[in-house]
């Protein structure tokens, strides 16, 4: 039995994608967000119309500073509670550090900060 593209763009696939993000809400606070973002080289954004959809390849990250910035706010405006009321959902390893937010697609990149032991149990 042949299949045709309809049906091979369902097909499982296990390979790793090297991608994590989030989505934001389209807020005023998500399109600041939003537009910091655009700037970084690995990261793609998309606007919908109610959703701000982040994409970025391998690891990325949110510099509270650079949004302080581009809101116009002194430095410490923006932090991780400002963040999660902004974002709805993620996908791969979030970590939350006192100035800024690191995305990482791979749990083994995220070791050192989510205590992941890379060594086997033996």
């Amino acid at each position: 039995m042949t299949t045709t593209g309809a049906e091979n763009r369902f097909a499982v696939n296990n390979t790793a994608s090297n991608m994590c993000g989030f989505t934001l809400m389209n807020s005023q606070v998500g399109v600041l967000i939003s537009t910091v973002l655009t700037r970084l080289d690995n990261v793609k954004v998309t606007h919908l119309p109610s959703m701000i959809r982040v994409d970025g390849e391998g690891k990325f990250e949110v510099l509270y500073s650079d949004i302080d910035e581009e809101a116009g706010e002194e430095e410490g405006w923006f932090n991780a509670a400002e963040f999660e009321e902004a974002m709805s959902t993620h996908y791969g390893r979030m970590v939350h550090l006192d100035d800024r937010t690191i995305m990482f697609a791979n749990p083994e990149d995220a070791a050192e900060y989510i205590d992941f032991d890379l060594k086997p149990i033996s």
